[in-house]
């Protein structure tokens, strides 16, 4: 966007620049009195400051629809980074809700087997199964 803004402000710069060399040239080489010359050169240096302001208002208009663009594609960012966070925010309590439950699982499967090995060193006194702790 600033290379356009550069171009932009270029353009008017010679824009001006090249119209008030010809006006001066015009002047200089026309073969009419000076009030001629003076009438004239009011009336190209009224064209010129109307064609100067078109362009300004023109290039005001681009770059407020260009600032336009911006901010909407910005917003649209934004609501799509902040839909990405949620979904992954979400993934990440599923993942620790399944994990969480795979390790209780296999405290209790533990929990079980020890008190099973316990049982057989006792020297199998019980069949029965023992009672979880805690």
């Amino acid at each position: 966007m600033s290379d356009n803004g550069n171009e932009t402000g270029a353009f008017l710069a010679g824009f001006v620049v090249g119209g008030l060399v010809g006006a001066a040239v015009a002047l200089i080489l026309a073969p009419q009195s000076g009030e001629e010359s003076r009438r004239l050169m009011r009336e190209k240096a009224y064209e010129l400051r109307d064609r100067a302001e078109d362009i300004a208002e023109d290039a005001r208009k681009r770059a407020e629809m260009m600032a336009e663009d911006a901010r909407k594609r910005a917003g649209e960012f934004g609501e799509d980074m902040q839909q990405r966070a949620e979904a992954m925010g979400e993934r990440g309590k599923q993942m620790y809700e399944e994990q969480r439950s795979r390790l209780k699982d296999a405290l209790e499967e533990g929990k079980k087997a020890a008190a099973r090995k316990r049982v057989e060193l006792m020297g199998g006194e019980s069949e029965a199964t023992p009672q979880s702790e805690g």
